[in-house]
């Protein structure tokens, strides 16, 4: 099972970490539609964010695990675009939990 975890600020609810960790299952290594899915979400919005806005996120990545804390930028309108798309994973992440949540279970925390 795939475990994704947020972790927001208690106070405005920004995105300060995630990690997204484990194996689907759904199918044998290299058919997992649903690993292939999950990972393509997840890298894809790291390499969004440092594409996008010059901002490189300080990740930890590895076999069935990426994770990252998201630094506070000083310029807001960097650290709007840096929270939107996190936001934009978490929806698409949500999604493809929503199809195969005997897969991936998605949970948040406050901070």
């Amino acid at each position: 099972m795939i475990n994704v975890t947020f972790v927001r600020n208690a106070v405005d609810r920004r995105i300060i970490s995630f990690a997204v960790e484990g194996h689907a299952k759904y199918a044998k290594p290299g058919k997992d539609i649903v690993c292939a899915g999950v990972s393509a979400v997840s890298v894809g919005t790291v390499n969004a964010i440092e594409a996008l806005t010059q901002v490189e996120l300080p990740c930890s990545m590895k076999n069935g695990w990426l994770s990252s804390d998201i630094p506070v930028h000083p310029d807001r309108e960097t650290d709007d675009k840096i929270q939107l798309l996190l936001e934009a994973m978490a929806v698409m992440l949500a999604t493809i939990a929503e199809s195969y949540g005997r897969n991936v279970v998605i949970g948040e925390l406050l901070s």
